[in-house]
């Protein structure tokens, strides 16, 4: 169902002329996902996410008509948000980027995104026609960073231009959503470890090497600062 019961008659007026508000939009989204880890996709009601928003319900109706849309482009935002491809790792080994592209969350931070993509598969238990626009809001946003990582690699001559990016590249994040989406399981350092060093590095052509300092994500954050140069001393 999409909630259309909620959709002020004058929905077509609404529509009309005004220009989006950017920022207003992240703070819808951001009311969005605070409502849906407290109640669920079930729970969750346009007029609720208005009074977090601190907005009347048409303003919410003039971007999104429906409750599913809202909730996708919701969980879109939060996935972008945890990725910059402006500043990606670049630590001069593609393990040591996808190993960097981790941020280690709270317990309750991590609590709450649990509890968001729980929602978002009771959402697309009850409308599977919807997998295609969750799959390019959950999944997209890393597979793009692991895309422009895997490029840069093949550019330094550390992997092989022939190599299947493209679908290599949707491994990790497809993964983590079936993690969190099926399994409800958060994502974790160890395994993005076992990932990259069982499965992406092998399948293109990298051999883990047993001194790879990786065992922890404070280690890999480590490596993602840029190289500088020792201070020379003077003579």
């Amino acid at each position: 169902m999409h909630d259309k019961t909620e959709q002020p008659d004058e929905a077509g007026a609404m529509k009309r002329g005004r220009k989006r508000d950017a920022s207003l939009d992240a703070r819808l989204l951001d009311a969005t996902l605070d409502v849906l880890a407290e109640v669920g996709a079930a729970g969750l009601t346009m007029d609720l996410v208005a009074a977090r928003a601190g907005v009347g319900k048409a303003t919410i109706y003039r971007r999104w008509t429906a409750k599913s849309e809202l909730i996708i482009d919701a969980v879109a935002q939060m996935k972008r948000n945890q990725v910059d491809l402006e500043h990606l790792p670049d630590t001069g080994t593609l393990r040591g980027d996808l190993l960097g592209l981790f941020k280690p969350q709270s317990n309750e931070e991590r609590e709450r995104r649990l509890k968001i993509m729980t929602a978002l598969a009771s959402l697309l238990s009850q409308d599977p026609a919807l997998a295609g626009a969750a799959n390019g809001a959950v999944v997209e946003p890393w597979a793009a960073a692991h895309r422009a990582l895997m490029e840069r690699a093949v550019a330094r001559g550390e992997i092989s231009a022939a190599a299947d990016i493209a679908t290599l590249s949707q491994v990790i994040p497809s993964m983590a959503a079936y993690r969190s989406l099926v399994q409800r399981k958060s994502f974790d350092f160890t395994f993005l470890v076992s990932m990259v060093d069982g499965v992406i590095l092998p399948a293109l052509g990298i051999e883990p090497s047993p001194d790879h300092e990786s065992s922890s994500p404070r280690r890999a954050a480590r490596r993602t600062r840029p190289r500088t140069e020792p201070a020379r001393r003077k003579s």
